[in-house]
């Protein structure tokens, strides 16, 4: 299971969100490319990114601190918010980006994310945020009825190379995971899933490595800029 640390973006920052709420950010550095140095040098093998601002205005806005950031590690790097038509897709990963994530337009426009896939595959992945189960778009500001897995279960056959599920109510909130939602989305579901949302102790990322799935990974953010999970000594723990 991979271990990706995140580095979300808002005003040119390194922040962190308590579930979603941009009024609730925690700046943590106001050098993206040098936290991400920090990361590699620990032993990170993927890094996950969020343009924060660009997930409300629907357009890349942090684009100058995912540049630094591309141009500061050889990592591969995924990132979310604010990529919504293919223009963007190709333009990201053409600077650099190994996958570009997926979110709102995967409810609002699903053929985009079809022809994305085709045309990059193995490079793009669908962000499913959740709250009860209930996906949210447009940086989780719009609530809708679908439910997450059957969003997830909507793109099996898309090519897809992993699904990104967060449970929002988790987000930032250092409470753990929704081990027994993301568990029950990962096995409804062949498309490998990525945990998100919550990690916040060795013991959460153990738990989601046994919860009886074999998930493709976890991201964690708050928890890694607090000291609560040393890098490090997590990434041997999920390789051990």
């Amino acid at each position: 299971m991979i271990l990706y640390p995140a580095i979300d973006l808002k005003d040119g920052q390194c922040v962190r969100l308590l579930r979603g709420e941009m009024e609730e950010a925690t700046v943590f550095g106001d050098d993206p490319a040098a936290q991400a140095r920090a990361f590699a040098a620990q032993g990170a093998e993927w890094l996950h990114l969020v343009d924060l601002n660009g997930a409300f205005a629907g357009r890349p806005v942090n684009a100058a601190a995912v540049e630094a950031i591309l141009g500061a590690v050889s990592i591969p790097c995924q990132l979310g918010g604010g990529i919504r038509d293919m223009d963007t897709v190709a333009m990201w990963l053409e600077k650099g980006l190994a996958r570009v994530i997926l979110g709102t337009v995967a409810v609002e426009n699903p053929d985009l994310v079809r022809q994305a896939a085709r045309a990059f595959p193995g490079r793009v992945a669908v962000g499913i945020d959740a709250r009860a189960g209930r996906v949210a778009t447009r940086g989780w500001a719009d609530q809708t009825d679908m439910k997450a897995s059957d969003l997830a279960r909507a793109f099996e056959d898309a090519g897809v190379a992993a699904i990104i599920y967060t449970d929002i109510d988790r987000d930032g909130a250092m409470q753990g995971p929704n081990v027994a939602a993301t568990a029950a989305l990962a096995k409804a579901v062949r498309v490998p899933v990525i945990a998100s949302g919550g990690v916040s102790s060795l013991a959460d990322l153990i738990a989601l490595r046994d919860s009886g799935v074999a998930l493709d990974g976890a991201i964690s953010g708050r928890a890694l800029y607090d000291g609560k999970i040393d890098l490090a000594e997590a990434l041997a723990a999920l390789r051990g």
